[in-house]
């Protein structure tokens, strides 16, 4: 089992050794500092994730919210993680009804799903769902656009 290269087979044991030795206090405050935060198999996982979703909504821009990477576009549009033996995908409710029959493969709860890391990584499933979280986004945005209104000129009002 391989991601790029890289052995999976030992990723969750390793992790959860690894982030019982993470303290709460110990945020980072940027994706590369959150990805270099956890081992190899581990970090392979999320650079692949980082890397399908930055292909797929290049405009949107990263922060941590939550502790975890997140993909902004006109509010939070999608976060991401690594847990103990899976790599959480977070692209809100609405995507998880439209894409139920999809996820069947996978545990999902109202707003997230559970990519286990002794499966793999899903990555065409992650575009699809950012390209339909990055029209909902940008339809959003422009329903709350208001037009703009032209100045009445003085000679009309009288």
């Amino acid at each position: 089992d391989s991601i790029h290269g890289v052995v999976v087979r030992d990723c969750t044991r390793v992790l959860v050794e690894f982030r019982s030795m993470r303290s709460v206090t110990d945020t980072p405050s940027t994706i590369d500092a959150y990805i270099a935060g956890f081992p190899p198999a581990v970090q392979a996982r999320l650079h692949a994730v980082r890397v399908a979703l930055r292909q797929t909504v290049p405009e949107a821009s990263e922060a941590i919210k939550y502790g975890i990477p997140t993909l902004v576009l006109h509010g939070n549009l999608l976060h991401f993680g690594a847990f103990q033996q899976h790599l959480g995908f977070y692209p809100g409710p609405d995507a998880i009804v439209q894409l139920r029959s999809t996820l069947k493969a996978y545990m999902t709860s109202k707003g997230a799903i559970q990519f286990p890391f002794d499966q793999p990584l899903p990555l065409d499933l992650i575009r699809t769902i950012a390209l339909r979280r990055r029209s909902e986004a940008l339809n959003k945005a422009a329903s709350k656009q208001r037009p703009v209104r032209s100045p009445r000129r003085i000679a009309e009002s009288k």
